[in-house]
């Protein structure tokens, strides 16, 4: 009876891990993962993910995204309503060579000096930091604007030439946060997904 015991846990055991294989090596051909309001806390499953290019992993209670470093053909990476507080260094965000978008909105950025990482994120044309702390500081969006330079969007408006040329008054339609540059990069995800099929 005992031996009939531990010989059934051993054949779970290898089931098991032979099952836990198959999902990491069907995880190597994911291209899109949402984990939208899942309560959690961690991303070490998407560590095996490299084909990933749509990642979104928001509201939930992440706090660090080092296990994405994998992830090197990300497109867009959307983070928001988490409880992030500090990015990964420049090594990170070189690595990153594809990612486009990037939705980082009410997390818990204080630092000015750690959000300009991102500068090492070739490709980066849009980014979404508003409803951070970082987003009260003065001179956040002029600091952003002027250490990414690839960057075309910030949070809620195309980003002017006003704010990149320093002194140069341009006329009022073309100024900063004016409501002609309003524009809506984080439209519905259904809308976003044939952004991608037409577009990458």
């Amino acid at each position: 009876m005992f031996h009939g015991t531990i010989t059934e846990e051993l054949t779970s055991h290898e089931e098991w891990s032979h099952y836990n294989e198959n999902i990491r090596e069907d995880q190597k051909d994911f291209v899109f993962v949402k984990f939208n309001g899942l309560h959690l806390k961690s991303m070490e499953n998407l560590q095996s993910c490299i084909s990933l290019r749509v990642c979104v992993v928001s509201n939930n209670f992440i706090t660090d995204i080092h296990p994405l470093q994998s992830c090197i053909k990300l497109i867009k990476l959307d983070l928001h309503g988490n409880q992030i507080k500090s990015l990964p260094d420049t090594k990170f965000w070189s690595g990153l060579k594809n990612l486009k978008l990037l939705y980082l909105h009410d997390n818990g950025f204080a630092k000015l000096k750690n959000i300009c990482v991102l500068s090492a994120c070739p490709n980066l044309i849009a980014l979404t930091m508003f409803d951070c702390p970082v987003s009260l500081k003065k001179g956040y969006r002029h600091v952003l604007v002027n250490s990414i330079w690839p960057l075309k969007a910030l949070d809620h408006h195309v980003i002017s030439d006003e704010e990149i040329i320093q002194n140069w008054h341009l006329p009022e339609r073309f100024k900063a946060c004016n409501h002609r540059l309003f524009f809506n990069f984080c439209p519905t995800l259904r809308k976003v997904i044939g952004f991608f099929r037409v577009s990458f």
